[in-house]
């Protein structure tokens, strides 16, 4: 596997942290009818327990671009949905195609999409960088001819 990205703060005692709320959400490859729903769900969510109003902007951008993108590349795919008193955990698994070199995925305007893909109005190339520049820590494995794995977090309180 490779593991381009990540940062010393992967692995964190949250053993500390108080768990508010967990939910698995199982996302279908070419699904296109039920894209979105994961998302909205965990908005919805993040809103009830009155998280700030732009953590719950970047989660709703990871959760939208992880979920589209299993549902336009994966056979299918989870996305554990995490909520502590310190962090936002968003780990979403995919069994797909998987990503041969993840340095150029990252990079905006890069993308694999299918023209048909493209037709619907998806495939710019922005789903790896936004799901970065959303996230406080971000690692991403991926096996081709396996699936992916993205594991993004964001800090509820950054100057903890």
């Amino acid at each position: 596997m490779r593991h381009p990205e990540g940062t010393r703060h992967e692995r964190r005692n949250v053993a500390m942290a108080e768990e508010l709320f967990r939910k698995v959400f199982t996302v279908y490859g070419g699904n296109f009818d039920r894209a979105g729903e994961s998302s909205t769900e965990i908005k919805d969510r993040l809103k009830d327990l009155n998280i700030d109003a732009n953590l719950v902007r970047r989660a709703v951008v990871i959760a939208f671009e992880a979920e589209m993108n299993v549902v336009m590349y994966a056979n299918i795919g989870t996305i554990n949905f995490i909520i502590t008193d310190e962090e936002i955990c968003l780990e979403i698994s995919d069994e797909g195609p998987g990503i041969p070199d993840i340095e150029q995925a990252m990079q905006e305007g890069f993308s694999t999409a299918s023209d048909e893909m493209r037709e619907i109005g998806f495939g710019f190339g922005m789903g790896l960088p936004n799901i970065k520049k959303n996230s406080d820590f971000l690692k991403i494995e991926s096996d081709v001819g396996k699936g992916t794995r993205v594991l993004s977090r964001i800090r509820i309180n950054p100057d903890d």
